[in-house]
């Protein structure tokens, strides 16, 4: 791994967006790595958009990312996924989830929802490294949808791995112990199942 990671999360209040961010700078914890964290809410209890920015490194001195230095990108709504595309650097590791929560000014008409070509396109100037997983169909066969933000950080954590952006440190019980560390234990167990869903959905 370079001397410092950049992630950046964003989505849409009610996705679990901080929950997975809780979760990616406890398992930067446990490998070892010094780890920043910053949020923005936006309106997120009432379906506004939610940012995170998670930095590991040997030393990190500040949790903020300059717009072009986001190594990994984990979009949790198609429509927010395009609204950071511009902080990725080159080369970024992105993943989007494929689902679209239309917002007010869509539901009213007075916007346009954009489509998955438009999507597609903006990625593929962004970054040749994007990847797209319907994580709430994979939550629902599970029993539960609002597991998808897990099914993401397990889909997340197999594609660093491919990309060769993980440490060995980083291992399956590392996540699922950041997991437990945040994840009530009544949902403990579901939510288990689902990081090692996302991971064989790879």
């Amino acid at each position: 791994m370079q001397n410092t990671l950049n992630f950046l999360l964003a989505g849409v209040g009610g996705q679990g967006t901080i929950l997975a961010s809780d979760v990616l700078a406890n398992a930067g914890q446990a490998a070892g790595y010094q780890v920043k964290q910053a949020e923005v809410h936006g309106m997120s209890q009432r379906g506004g958009s939610v940012t995170s920015f998670v930095r590991w490194g040997h030393v990190v001195h500040s949790p903020l990312i300059g717009a072009g230095e986001v190594d990994v990108y984990l979009a949790f709504e198609k429509a927010e996924a395009l609204r950071h595309l511009d902080q990725l650097r080159r080369g970024a590791l992105a993943l989007i989830n494929l689902q679209a929560i239309p917002p007010l000014a869509v539901i009213t008409g007075d916007q346009t929802y954009p489509d998955d070509e438009r999507l597609r396109a903006a990625l593929s100037q962004a970054t040749d490294r994007a990847s797209c997983v319907d994580a709430a169909a994979i939550a629902s066969r599970l029993g539960n949808v609002r597991a998808a933000n897990v099914v993401l950080l397990g889909v997340l954590s197999m594609l660093m791995e491919h990309a060769g952006i993980a440490q060995p440190e980083l291992t399956l019980q590392v996540w699922l112990q950041a997991i437990a560390g945040r994840v009530p234990a009544s949902y403990l167990e579901l939510n288990r199942h689902a990081f090692v869903a996302g991971r064989e959905a790879v």
